[in-house]
């Protein structure tokens, strides 16, 4: 749904553009609360997997495929702010890099891509997250649901923009039905890649996936009553009466009486004590899974993607909505169209470009997201 230069007048192109760039200063301010020294590195990789799923065109109509957005999958592993940088991240390289998606319309882009699809799938997932019972299921079904929803709702976005400042004169009732149409079948696409992924990793490492907190781990329990049971080694306090001989077992001896020189001054019964910090586990092994699929996905599988226009493309083409199109200006850049310039193979030419793009996205993304946690540190350093 990269939306080219020329399809939407200057104005509107501004405007838009006012738009993205209000929502990344908000997405920063924001992603610092939800970026730790573990998911800081693992945003810039969701960045430049979401990069190289998106170069795996599927054919979803005869004669039209559709792609990955990504909006759900990054709101849900990373949080919504930190999805939105995500998104947009990939966006600027593609346009940049690939000459995917117009430089003036990145605004566009931005604002539908990215925000739309991200604030669209993170509601609808918090809101099945919450009826829904706490399981793991729950998470992969709210996954499904919330991209399938964003998908369309992308569309309708970029109806109204079109509405607004669509240079072609094209009835907006035509637009709206054939770029809904058509998305709708696209959703089911981006729920299938989405719920795989958030279902894979939650199944190895829930405590990395940003949209389980809460839900996936089973509530602490601390028992207070004196009723409670008594821990294993527990020793009561001196004059305390003996425990009820229902609650004592050939496991957790209970004595009447604590040894004089162990008084409640100086020995705290075991059950009080506070349980040792569970030490946090590595995501590297994670990390280097997702890096090895991303690569694999751009270097090797996007060379067996569908070759037909995507929806946008396609709908553009039928119903006139290109007739305006313009140039892209980096037209000429030594990865345009995801090939790299000079190299006659298409096979090795699509994969290195891909793998490039992984790389730079990874690199940029990774940059953006480390810098915006130090700041976090920065100032909680400074308060305290």
């Amino acid at each position: 749904m990269h939306v080219p230069d020329g399809f939407i007048d200057a104005p509107v192109s501004a405007v838009t553009g006012v738009v993205a760039a209000g929502a990344v200063a908000v997405s920063l301010r924001g992603a610092r609360r939800e970026l730790d020294e573990r998911t800081a590195p693992l945003a810039g990789l969701v960045a430049a997997f979401i990069f190289a799923v998106q170069m795996l065109n599927f054919p979803v109509a005869a004669g039209t495929s559709g792609h990955l957005l990504g909006g759900a999958l990054a709101a849900i592993l990373v949080g919504p702010y930190t999805g939105v940088l995500c998104v947009s991240v990939v966006l600027l390289m593609q346009g940049v890099l690939f000459a995917d998606g117009g430089l003036t319309a990145l605004g566009v882009n931005i604002t539908d891509m990215a925000l739309v699809t991200t604030v669209v799938a993170y509601a609808i997932f918090r809101t099945i997250v919450k009826l829904a019972p706490h399981r793991r299921r729950t998470v992969t079904v709210a996954s499904f649901v919330a991209a399938l929803v964003s998908v369309p709702a992308a569309a309708v976005a970029f109806t109204a923009i079109y509405a607004l400042g669509g240079t072609a004169d094209v009835a907006i009732g035509k637009v709206f039905a054939a770029m809904v149409g058509v998305h709708v079948l696209i959703g089911i696409g981006e729920a299938a890649i989405t719920a795989l992924t958030v279902g894979a990793v939650v199944a190895v490492r829930p405590d990395l996936v940003y949209g389980a907190r809460g839900v996936t781990a089973p509530p602490l329990e601390i028992r207070n009553s004196p009723l409670a049971p008594a821990a294993p080694g527990a020793v009561a306090r001196a004059g305390a009466p003996a425990a009820e001989p229902s609650t004592a077992t050939s496991e957790t001896p209970v004595t009447s009486e604590a040894p004089a020189s162990e008084t409640s001054e100086t020995r705290e019964p075991a059950a009080t004590r506070e349980p040792a910090a569970v030490p946090r586990r590595s995501a590297r092994r994670v990390w280097f899974a997702g890096l090895a699929a991303a690569l694999l996905c751009a270097g090797v599988v996007s060379f067996y993607a569908s070759a037909s226009p995507d929806g946008l493309e396609k709908v553009a083409h039928d119903k006139g909505i290109d007739a305006k199109e313009e140039d892209h200006a980096a037209k000429d850049s030594p990865l345009a169209d995801y090939g790299v310039k000079d190299i006659s193979d298409a096979r090795l030419s699509g994969g290195l470009a891909g793998v490039i793009g992984v790389g730079a996205t990874l690199a940029v993304g990774s940059g953006v997201f480390i810098v915006v946690r130090r700041r976090r540190v920065t100032a909680e350093s400074g308060r305290s």
